[in-house]
């Protein structure tokens, strides 16, 4: 039987911690962009005490997007963010979803349906884009005036098996995450690189699975609890080898390592999120040690790097921007305009796709005001969302490590 966290611990995850201030929603970027929220303390700490009596209440949950900033702001540390998804996966054990919400809490199923037929991924993509164009996402409930993450041909655990690395002593486990698999592999492809230049092996564990955060946000609580499971079984596993496990995603990295934690309030969750790391938080901490190599090319380009939310509520600071300081020639700028507005899957559901953008704006403004050559992103959805709000190119800064390493 699975240990429950120490009451002490505990009692963050509870409305009971809230001292009904309003730092939290003096500092709510959905409030901020919109009249209808009524705000992360009225929606979770307070709500969650009186058991969605009141209709008015329940029609706001919807608007919280997790992007984690009422848990940032609060003086007592209550986790605001996460009672509201507890609140939610207790409304929607009574209460439908639409449809679209299927899909969009699902994307490893639907990911693996569609790259495992021939020629899936063209087709898929080729029908989206029509699917587009003709109105149909719209009518699904999906924000039809964005742009949809192509499939890849060739998924990232595919190609890693083609990937030959030396051999080390020195290893990680890859926690490859949704995105990084079936969307962008090259950012797979350019970590291992990374990694074995710096003495590293690279292992991947099949048995891992999606990180459970769009089932979460989505209210499908229950359903998230198998995908928990299966990862804390595996993260402790590899914790008992003295194996590493890294991610490339902000938002799977915090799940692993602190959100399964925060929902469930389990012991072993806690002990198995004490092994998982951000990629730039290990490779600061490889470089703390004198053990990252910085025999780098020059490169002459600015880059202004966004703070995802997710890493942000981390704790960890900004490690991509300090790590890529070694890169000769190479400037980086830190955007500091708060959320980007995305949020996961939250930007892609038509009723709020306005609010996201609005709650992007100062990150767009301040991106088309500096007028960097490039922008950089540990999150998938944050690039997504400024590629579209200000048509500048936004990637990954792993892929800026693995392009100007010197490789005998």
């Amino acid at each position: 039987m699975s240990e429950r966290l120490p009451e002490d611990e505990l009692t963050y995850y509870t409305g009971d911690a809230c001292i009904s201030c309003t730092s939290c929603m003096s500092n709510c970027p959905v409030m901020e962009a919109t009249q209808d929220y009524d705000g992360p303390k009225l929606v979770a700490p307070a709500h969650g005490r009186m058991h969605f009596s009141e209709e008015d209440i329940e029609r706001s949950l919807e608007l919280c997007s997790n992007c984690k900033t009422c848990d940032r702001s609060c003086p007592n540390g209550v986790s605001v963010s996460t009672l509201n998804l507890l609140q939610k996966g207790v409304y929607y054990r009574t209460h439908k979803h639409p449809m679209r919400d299927l899909m969009i809490s699902r994307p490893e199923p639907l990911a693996k349906l569609i790259t495992g037929l021939p020629m899936g991924a063209s087709l898929a993509n080729m029908g989206i884009k029509v699917a587009n164009s003709l109105g149909m996402l719209s009518m699904m409930g999906l924000a039809g005036k964005r742009t949809m993450p192509a499939y890849t041909n060739k998924t990232f655990l595919s190609r890693m098996k083609s990937i030959k690395q030396p051999k080390s002593d020195k290893k990680i486990v890859f926690y490859v995450g949704c995105s990084i698999n079936y969307n962008t592999p090259e950012i797979g492809e350019a970590f291992v690189k990374v990694m074995n230049h710096n003495g590293y092996e690279v292992l991947v564990d099949p048995a891992f699975v999606c990180c459970g955060s769009p089932l979460i946000v989505t209210g499908y609580l229950d359903a998230a609890r198998k995908n928990v499971d299966t990862n804390v079984d595996r993260l402790l596993y590899w914790k008992q080898e003295g194996i590493p496990v890294v991610s490339c995603c902000t938002s799977c990295s915090y799940a692993l390592r602190k959100e399964y934690e925060e929902l469930y309030g389990e012991k072993q969750m806690k002990e198995a999120g004490s092994n998982v790391y951000d990629a730039f938080e290990f490779l600061e901490m490889l470089d703390a040690k004198g053990q990252l190599k910085t025999d780098f090319k020059e490169e002459s380009i600015r880059f202004m790097y966004h703070q995802p939310c997710h890493l942000k509520s981390a704790g960890i600071g900004t490690p991509a921007a300090q790590v890529l300081k070694h890169v000769p020639g190479v400037a980086v700028e830190l955007a500091d305009a708060g959320c980007c507005g995305i949020c996961g899957n939250y930007g892609y559901r038509k009723e709020r796709y306005d609010v996201s953008m609005k709650v992007g704006e100062q990150l767009f403004k301040r991106i088309l005001l500096s007028q960097p050559d490039s922008v950089i992103c540990d999150c998938p959805t944050c690039r997504q969302q400024i590629e579209h709000g200000t048509h500048k190119e936004a990637i990954h800064p792993i892929m800026v490590l693995a392009r100007n390493y010197k490789y005998e």
